[in-house]
């Protein structure tokens, strides 16, 4: 089991990010949550089988189709045992 904070920059915001993101998560069974930012950034932590996390990130640096991903910045954190996958404002 592991956790990765991420924010994602780009064209991210006012693109169905977050909801996507979800959506994929939940497709790959990771845990987690994602959120706008006020810089226009989008931020996500992402916890569960080192195989599926990758997998998540690896989508985060695309994202859904009208988005345009300049970059994502990864770092780890300590799992918590974190359940489903939210978004919140």
């Amino acid at each position: 089991m592991i956790r990765r904070h991420v924010i994602v920059h780009g064209y991210v915001q006012g693109v169905g990010f977050r909801y996507s993101a979800a959506i994929e998560a939940r497709r790959l069974g990771v845990a987690g949550w994602a959120r706008n930012r006020h810089d226009g950034t989008v931020e996500i932590e992402v916890e569960g089988a080192e195989a599926s996390v990758g997998a998540m990130l690896d989508w985060l640096t695309t994202g859904p189709p009208d988005a345009v991903v300049e970059r994502t910045d990864v770092s780890a954190r300590e799992p918590t045992g974190e359940s489903g996958f939210g978004v919140t404002a």
